[in-house]
């Protein structure tokens, strides 16, 4: 009986897209924009934490934001007349993820003149945004206090990828079995250099920080 053929598509496309990613990164050096990819899942806050770092930089730092869903506009529109800031909204085709040449494409439907930081809020997923590198500086992921304490053990390439791990909604943290310390300890397991920063985007508890290390961040980039 003949050999069945055996073709590592996958491999192939992690390499390509991972060239893809190299390229831009180094293009928005040039350019001196640092892009922040934004991951969660559905409902952990992610649109309504940037809506309040959004207003808290606003004035400090030149901003876009990249929404992308498998359909709709909501994000984007809401994003815009809550921030007044340029904002515009990528649909994926049914795809559950983001690669590189998909985030470039949305870059190049920007006025990145004079742009310091562009945020792309990637598809809610725990699963397969992790998977592409999407081209940006640095990952950041937002983990409400409702999902568990254990989320770290349970995606582990998630939280690996990751920079820095909001842990959002901790104003519910009384009826909930969550356990902040534990969370961060498994955070750490995962990615021992990655920053826990619990907040409350509803409230504006902890954002400050979030908005800090993001001027820290660009200002980084810029001056390399």
């Amino acid at each position: 009986m003949d050999e069945v053929k055996i073709i590592e598509i996958k491999k192939s496309v992690f390499a390509d897209n991972e060239k893809d990613a190299e390229a831009l990164r180094q293009e928005l050096k040039d350019k001196r924009v640092y892009l922040l990819n934004l991951m969660s899942s559905p409902g952990s806050g992610k649109t309504t934490t940037l809506i309040r770092t959004i207003n808290l930089l606003k004035d400090r730092l030149r901003i876009a934001v990249m929404e992308a869903d498998i359909d709709s506009d909501v994000d984007a529109v809401k994003i815009k007349e809550a921030t007044g800031i340029q904002s515009i909204q990528l649909h994926t085709g049914g795809m559950c993820h983001l690669d590189a040449e998909m985030t470039r494409q949305g870059l190049d439907n920007l006025d990145m003149t004079g742009t310091d930081l562009v945020i792309l809020e990637n598809v809610g997923n725990l699963v397969c945004p992790a998977e592409f590198d999407t081209g940006a500086v640095r990952n950041a992921m937002i983990l409400s206090v409702p999902e568990g304490d254990d989320k770290p053990l349970k995606y582990p390439l998630m939280f690996s990828v990751c920079d820095l791990v909001l842990v959002n909604k901790i104003d519910v943290l009384p009826y909930f079995d969550f356990d902040l310390e534990k969370c961060r300890a498994h955070v750490l397991q995962r990615n021992p250099a990655a920053q826990v920063i619990p907040i409350c985007a509803k409230t504006g508890e902890g954002v400050e920080a979030f908005a800090d290390w993001l001027v820290a961040q660009v200002q980084a980039w810029q001056e390399q």
